[in-house]
């Protein structure tokens, strides 16, 4: 989930690595059923601060010049070292990248919500509570992205 908010793997590493220490320091004391929501609400929250600091740090650094972009490249500025062996790895690997794609496009809430219901698998009051949200939301906010992402990619892959 953080690598597809951010972006970058390295940045999503501190994100999650952070959001750990915090459930240890905060948490520790709690049962074992207690962590994993807690640890996706505090990972969520912690994404949330980083595009706060991403946003504070866009205006400094357009302030003095400085666009920000620097020479950081996203995965889609690499070619792939590694040649597939079938055709279908080939089409899985397009079909994952146009999904992550269509991820980024998604407003943060909503990719929040699709990746804890989706890919985690979570229920709505499991995803309602790592988002810090009512159950309500999470069903619109999953709904949009599923629908979102059917425009954007079509009935094929989702």
């Amino acid at each position: 989930m953080a690598v597809v908010a951010t972006g970058n793997r390295d940045e999503a590493l501190d994100i999650v690595q952070e959001a750990m220490i915090k459930l240890v320091k905060r948490y520790g004391d709690r049962g074992e059923e207690e962590w994993a929501p807690l640890f996706y609400r505090i990972v969520q929250t912690t994404i949330r601060d980083w595009y706060r600091r991403q946003q504070v740090r866009k205006r400094l650094l357009g302030f003095v010049g400085f666009d920000g972009d620097g020479d950081e490249k996203g995965v889609e500025d690499f070619a792939d070292a590694a040649q597939p062996a079938v055709d279908e790895s080939v089409g899985h690997a397009r079909a994952a990248l146009r999904l992550d794609r269509a991820l980024h496009r998604l407003p943060l809430r909503q990719q929040q919500a699709f990746l804890l219901r989706a890919w985690e698998g979570q229920s709505v009051a499991e995803t309602a509570h790592a988002m810090g949200c009512s159950e309500g939301s999470v069903k619109t906010h999953y709904s949009r992205a599923v629908h979102a992402l059917r425009d954007i990619l079509g009935d094929d892959i989702l």
